[in-house]
């Protein structure tokens, strides 16, 4: 596929990060330095910061514009997953994040279910509740509204916001570590895409083993899909 001005496609393989290719514990799974682990989270803690900040500067114009196009690539990528019957969880903006709610409305009014994730407590994973317009909400960690009624459900398709992104779709989230919890409990593995502004890009987010990349990563300006090819 070409490269047009409007639009890249890459596709990447999924590989070793440098900050994976230790050598292996006696378990077979990777070591991790407790320094180097120190480092890149102060270094993640001053990134996160300097992007929700950066990202709370945007004219709300410019978010309400980029949103509409990310709405658009989503819808996209949700009927071209060869999913018959998808279950879409989103997400309840904050902090700047892109506003998909208008498109919640969309998908929940054409027949698909859409849901919220609910985050119960710390340090445990998210579940997630089926959401319908006009749905009785409450709130939860954070302040963050979920669906207060309504079926627990399991989606089959995951969509993340990102406070910051690298090439490889490794996600920058809030540090909480919750959908990295919960896409390593769900199997089958849901598809997740990461959504958020063309300024959260980074070289690397120096993934640890506990990091799990997106399938693909949205945004809405200088527009990028970045298709993570999980089979290779």
């Amino acid at each position: 596929m070409k490269k047009t001005d409007q639009e890249k496609f890459l596709v990447v393989r999924s590989a070793s990060s440098p900050c994976m290719q230790h050598e292996l514990g006696a378990d077979g799974t990777p070591s991790v330095d407790p320094e180097q682990a120190r480092d890149v989270a102060r270094w993640r803690k001053a990134e996160r910061e300097r992007l929700i900040t950066a990202r709370c500067l945007l004219a709300v114009q410019d978010r309400m514009d980029q949103a509409a196009i990310i709405a658009v690539r989503l819808a996209q990528i949700v009927a071209t997953s060869g999913i018959a019957a998808p279950t879409v969880s989103v997400y309840w903006p904050i902090r700047g994040e892109p506003d998909l709610r208008a498109w919640m409305h969309a998908l929940s009014q054409s027949g698909v279910r859409v849901a919220l994730p609910i985050a119960r407590a710390l340090a445990q994973p998210l579940v997630f509740r089926e959401w319908r317009p006009g749905a009785r909400m409450a709130r939860g960690l954070w302040n963050i509204p979920h669906p207060a009624d309504g079926k627990l459900v399991v989606p089959n398709v995951v969509i993340a916001p990102v406070v910051g992104f690298d090439l490889q779709g490794y996600r920058l989230g809030y540090g909480g570590g919750f959908f990295d919890r919960t896409l390593a409990r769900l199997d089958p593995k849901p598809l997740t895409i990461g959504v958020g502004y063309p300024g959260a890009e980074l070289r690397t987010i120096f993934p640890q083993p506990h990091d799990i990349p997106m399938d693909w990563v949205v945004t809405g300006s200088g527009p990028l899909y970045a298709h993570i090819d999980r089979h290779a």
